[in-house]
């Protein structure tokens, strides 16, 4: 594997952006390859089954570009489809991502902790185990959260019915006595400032996005895989869905889009995307 080949990172749809954010600041050389499966959000709501095959699919086509890493910058996605995706790409080293419940439990002061998240992360077998390790005597309040992945994909990100939803979704984890939030989800990062304009600003919102690219620095070290340059790294971007579609939301949550490339014909399911 070239030290120079790009890193694959996929999610749902754009919520994954804000991870790529992340690993861009921390690794400002790499090449990232980025995968919005447009044409099948929200997962949330989606069967494990059918998560696991678009992640197999998704996966395949980064590898197939050459990537020599993998993010799954999608929480619902790790928590279905993770092991799988180790187990079909052995040679591909995998960084998943979870609800940041470690940190937020150890920075609770009220010992009540609210989980903002897709239904299928919050009934994963996965989030149960981590509640299992990490909760102790913490009070963890879970909320899923229909309709705010689609507000983000469609760039809308604060307007009134944003703001309801908001509303609607924090509410029962205020009332509860939560003094931290977690982000649960890579859309909601887009939502932060309006859901701390919501809450207050002595709610702690907790997200894992940096966690991610710190581990995706690590697993890169460790297999000797950084890249072997000091030059800009830049962003491609695919997406399963209408390219021209997704352009608007694409330009409001990533200033510096790269020109579109060809499509290989070996993927006719994605399309490359400014």
């Amino acid at each position: 594997m070239n030290n120079n080949n790009p890193i694959g990172i996929f999610d749902s749809g754009l919520g994954g952006l804000s991870v790529l954010a992340e690993i861009r600041k921390l690794l400002p050389c790499e090449e990232l390859f980025y995968v919005a499966d447009s044409a099948y959000v929200p997962y949330g709501s989606k069967s494990e089954s059918f998560i696991r095959e678009r992640a197999l699919l998704l996966t395949q086509f980064l590898v197939d570009q050459g990537s020599k890493a993998i993010v799954v910058a999608c929480n619902t996605a790790t928590a279905a489809a993770v092991p799988l995706l180790r187990k079909e790409f052995p040679q591909t080293p995998i960084v998943g991502m979870e609800p940041a419940l470690k940190p937020a439990v150890s920075v609770t002061r009220t010992g009540t902790v609210g989980v903002l998240a897709t239904e299928g992360t919050l009934s994963s077998a996965r989030f149960a185990a981590l509640l299992s390790r990490y909760a102790g005597t913490v009070r963890v309040i879970t909320q899923p959260c229909p309709g705010l992945v689609e507000q983000v994909e469609s760039g809308d990100l604060n307007s009134a019915l944003t703001r309801a939803l908001v509303e609607k979704y924090t509410a029962p984890l205020i009332e509860h006595n939560s003094d931290t939030l977690i982000l649960g989800c890579t859309h909601y990062l887009f939502l932060r400032s309006l859901i701390a304009e919501v809450v207050g600003d002595h709610i702690k919102l907790i997200h894992s996005g940096p966690a991610v690219a710190a581990q995706l620095a690590r697993v890169l070290t460790a297999y000797q895989l950084l890249a072997a340059t000091t030059a800009p790294g830049r962003e491609t971007f695919w997406t399963s869905g209408c390219p021209s579609l997704l352009q608007p939301a694409l330009n409001r949550l990533w200033t510096s889009a790269t020109p579109p490339i060809a499509l290989p014909e070996s993927a006719p399911a994605l399309s490359s995307i400014v």
